[in-house]
């Protein structure tokens, strides 16, 4: 581990969390920014990442690009494993720990999925999530350039990951470049099919992937567990409330 990635990364997030902690109250104050960066990487994916992606999935076979998918998702899984032990979940990162040597190993660098064939179930953390349970819960809404929908929070998330704790990010710089492109075309390919149902579907497309995402990020960091939310909801309105609004309490 280069210490000066350690260094960058430790500044980085310093910074962000100063810059979420004055924004509880509004998760999109950046509006205005998000939605100029939400047209330009709608534009760009117009213009060259979605024919791009359409091209790879109509030269490549399935079978092929099915194997792409999985070594990336291996590798994904390492990244899982390390946010699992960072959060103290020791069961989830054993299953995906197991998930990883075996993919690597008998799924020949993780093309082949051989842990889901036997019944090895796959999860997803990221050190957003680790910053979440590590007690940053609410985040402003922020747009990334090409990357799309993300938070403060899991931006620093998505530095940490990609500097620390994906092995992508420890390949030579013309290899991790092509690798990281390559990840990007793949993963738009998947989602060729439902790219056009957004405009159709909502009257403000920005809103409704903003939305999406931030009750997704909620899902994630609850495991599944939408109870949880509520229940931090409710306990800071019910605190926010004044003391007149609240029933007196009964005489004895």
């Amino acid at each position: 581990m280069h210490m000066k990635r350690v260094t960058t990364i430790v500044f980085a997030l310093l910074a962000i969390s100063l810059a979420g902690c004055a924004t509880q109250g509004n998760k999109d104050p950046l509006e205005g920014l998000n939605r100029g960066v939400y047209k330009f990487n709608k534009a760009a994916d117009e213009v060259v990442i979605k024919p791009v992606a359409g091209a790879y999935k109509a030269v490549l076979p399935s079978p092929v690009r099915s194997g792409v998918n999985n070594f990336f998702s291996n590798l994904n899984d390492l990244v899982t494993t390390v946010n699992d032990l960072l959060q103290f979940k020791l069961d989830k990162a054993m299953s995906d720990g197991g998930r990883f040597v075996i993919n690597s190993t008998f799924g020949i660098a993780g093309i082949f999925d051989w842990a889901s064939k036997d019944g090895i179930q796959k999860h997803d953390e990221d050190f957003g999530q680790t910053l979440a349970a590590w007690g940053w819960k609410d985040s402003t809404y922020l747009m990334l350039p090409l990357l799309g929908p993300s938070t403060v929070r899991d931006t620093g998330g998505l530095v940490t990951d990609s500097l620390l704790f994906d092995p992508i990010g420890y390949a030579d710089p013309a290899v991790r470049n092509s690798l990281v492109v390559v990840k990007v075309i793949d993963r738009r390919a998947q989602y060729l099919p439902g790219s056009d149902l957004l405009d159709e579907a909502a009257l403000d497309p920005y809103i409704f992937m903003r939305d999406a995402y931030m009750q997704r990020r909620d899902n994630q960091i609850n495991d599944g567990d939408d109870s949880a939310k509520q229940h931090d909801d409710s306990a800071e309105n019910e605190d926010a409330a004044p003391a007149a609004d609240k029933p007196a309490e009964t005489a004895k």
